[in-house]
């Protein structure tokens, strides 16, 4: 069985950092594409970023010059530095990964994951 398991939420000023972990763990063949979501209070959940497995990133406007994304291979791990943290980007996140698992001796199948998401709190 497959987990995501974060770390690193809480609650920081304005203008403070944060550093979100996310690591899977479980009968992992690899991971493709790893990314971080955020939902706020009555809202949708967004993306905030994400990272393919050769490291090419994506960030939501919003994020961009503010938060990095990066990964680990080897850990199966991935993190999100927030710096210049605002009010608004309070929420929680979570962190998701599409995980390929071994189904047989030649076959593989790809699943989409979750982590149980981590709070974050900016206060102003």
């Amino acid at each position: 069985q497959v987990q995501l398991v974060e770390s690193g939420g809480g609650m920081v000023q304005a203008g403070g950092s944060l550093r979100l972990s996310c690591a899977a763990s479980g009968n992992i063949f690899n991971i493709k594409d790893m990314a971080w979501y955020h939902q706020a209070p009555g809202k949708q959940r967004e993306l905030v970023a994400s990272i393919s497995r050769l490291g090419v990133t994506n960030y939501a406007d919003p994020v961009k010059g503010r938060f990095t994304i990066s990964r680990d291979n080897v850990k199966n791990a991935v993190y999100l530095q927030m710096n210049s943290l605002k009010p608004e980007d309070t929420a929680i996140y979570y962190c998701n990964a599409q995980i390929v698992i071994r189904t047989g001796a030649f076959s593989t199948r790809t699943d989409n994951y979750w982590g149980q998401g981590t709070q974050v709190t900016v206060s102003s």
